[in-house]
């Protein structure tokens, strides 16, 4: 190896440049640290000469030297001196070498600190995006409390369900009631002049949309009477209410409201109503705004002078094709009745063809998915939505709309060919909409909407059904029939048992109990419990269930 010769550490008492000596105490090896004039008496052979650089010392700017009042060189040296050590010749190599680790070290360094920075940057910008998403989920969380505040239940939400949960034919679905008033500032704010039932098939995956005409003459639930329908809800719940202002402690007479219209939709139309929800203008109008609107084919031109005042003094409320609107002008759309040939049967045509924009709207976007869209659309509904769904029942129910694409949604109604079981009439002077059958006669109509709206277990099993008469009584099995039908039962034959003799009714499941929706729901509406033999007798041909009718 090449004989390297190692650069001398300045020895602590002699001089590094011949005229100053650093003390031990500060010493650098980097640079000078306090220096001392050399004793006089030092000899010259100790000394170094400044012009004689035999060492491999030198001066640079480096730190500033601490010097004796009374040194002759404090104004001549430079502000910043150290020993720079130059490599020899036999040195070269190594002296390259030993720069180039210094130089990769430094840039490490470097390169360390630009990513420490950018990883606490990084972090930084993290919490604020969580600090901000939480507050924004927390703010919708606890507003939505306050909307959603639960009450009502369908087992149907849940995936799987046992069929002892099911209370009876209807609950294989999810019924929801939709209900809409101009709240404060306008003319009969609690009159509800909108009434859609939205039934949800979660097993198939479709849906339908029930229009109820506002003028429809029915019998109230609770006791009070006859009148129309859009005026059941503020009906109980000024009589309830008694001129005092509704609060969240003293909320008996808007629940007497809700329950009213909630009970008499039940008893008139023949189906389970598990939630519902109370929308007013103003709540409506934000909620379309809060998605960006709505898009809507519009097949048939709506004109109506009467709003022209509400849409810049023009009549033309839109026109035919494709046209974008926000929410004050579907609300317009939606509230219009004079414009139109049929007046409100086709203003409730136009409500379903809103609810369906307004679906396929916020799935496209994903406003449940989104918070900020969630803290917009609690912030419209303030006080302006009442409602029995719960926050975790919302998300489900989300979950399996989202499974229901906009064609599977069907629009129905009580006027439309060949269902046409409505008419109009007069009743103490007032124009009202009434059952063809007559007033209080709604077993057409229940037959019809339960079809239509079958539940979807006894819709998937579609079990075949032998009714059988075993009692004296003529007809009784054609009467049964006819009933399990109207809930839509797969009712293949009905007749007459061989014997008369029956005193209970009997119930033969076929099939082992595989159809365990329809054998449950025959229980209940019987009052016995299935069997697995078939009497002596009776012929049931590929049936899966036989009923034998008894006294």
């Amino acid at each position: 190896m090449d004989n390297f010769r190692r650069p001398q550490k300045p020895k602590f008492g002699l001089a590094v440049d011949g005229l100053l000596k650093p003390s031990k105490k500060s010493y650098n090896p980097n640079g000078v640290g306090n220096f001392r004039r050399q004793p006089s008496g030092a000899s010259s052979a100790k000394r170094q000469s400044i012009g004689n650089f035999k060492q491999p010392d030198g001066f640079r700017v480096t730190t500033q030297p601490v010097l004796p009042e009374a040194s002759p060189f404090k104004r001549a040296l430079p502000k910043q001196i150290e020993v720079i050590n130059q490599p020899q010749k036999g040195e070269k190599k190594r002296f390259r070498r030993s720069a180039a680790k210094k130089q990769a070290k430094r840039e490490k360094r470097q390169d360390h600190k630009w990513r420490t920075l950018f990883k606490r940057t990084s972090i930084a910008l993290m919490v604020l995006l969580m600090v901000g998403g939480g507050y924004v989920g927390a703010k919708a969380y606890w507003k939505s409390r306050h909307v959603l505040r639960g009450g009502g239940s369908a087992a149907a939400l849940q995936a799987n369900v046992s069929p002892s949960l099911l209370k009876g034919e209807g609950d294989g679905r999810i019924n929801v009631l939709l209900l809409g008033k101009g709240g404060p500032g306008h003319d009969g704010p609690d009159l509800t002049d909108t009434i859609i039932i939205a039934s949800v098939d979660p097993v198939h995956h479709d849906a339908a949309l029930l229009s109820i005409p506002r003028d429809f003459w029915v019998k109230a639930s609770g006791g009070y009477g006859y009148s129309k329908i859009n005026s059941v809800y503020p009906n109980a719940k000024y009589s309830v209410q008694n001129g005092k202002k509704i609060t969240k402690q003293n909320q008996a007479a808007e629940t007497a409201g809700e329950d009213a219209i909630k009970n008499t939709i039940q008893d008139t139309f023949g189906i389970p109503i598990h939630y519902y929800v109370m929308v007013d203008f103003s709540a409506f109008k934000e909620s379309i705004d809060t998605v960006g609107g709505i898009d809507l084919n519009v097949k048939t031109q709506l004109y109506d002078p009467t709003v022209a005042w509400e849409n810049n003094r023009n009549p033309l409320i839109a026109a035919v094709g494709q046209q974008h609107m926000n929410g004050t002008k579907a609300l317009l759309y939606s509230r219009s009745r004079h414009g139109s040939a049929r007046g409100d049967f086709d203003r409730a045509e136009r409500q379903r063809e809103v609810m369906i924009a307004l679906k396929e709207r916020v799935f496209t976007l994903g406003t449940f998915s989104n918070p900020v869209k969630i803290s917009q659309l609690i912030d419209a509904f303030g006080n302006h939505v009442q409602t029995n769904f719960s926050v975790g029942e919302v998300s489900r129910l989300y979950t399996i709309a989202k499974q229901i694409s906009s064609s599977a949604v069907t629009s129905v109604d009580l006027v439309t060919p060949p269902n046409e079981l409505l008419s109009t009439g007069d009743v103490g002077g007032q124009s009202v909409v009434l059952p063809k059958a007559g007033i209080g006669n709604y077993a057409a109509i229940q037959n019809y909407i339960r079809n239509t709206l079958k539940d979807s277990y006894i819709r998937d099993e579609n079990a075949k059904i032998v009714v059988l008469n075993g009692t004296a009584t003529p007809g009784l099995a054609t009467v049964k029939a006819n009933f399990l039908k109207s809930y839509g039962y797969n009712v293949t034959t009905s007749g007459d048992a061989p014997t008369k003799n029956y005193t209970k009714t009997q119930l033969i499941d076929l099939r082992s109990g595989t159809k365990k929706y329809t054998q449950h729901y025959l229980e209940n509406r019987l009052n016995v419990k299935a069997v697995s033999t078939l009497p002596a007798g009776i012929d049931a041909g590929n049936a899966d269930f036989v009923i034998i009718l008894g006294q």
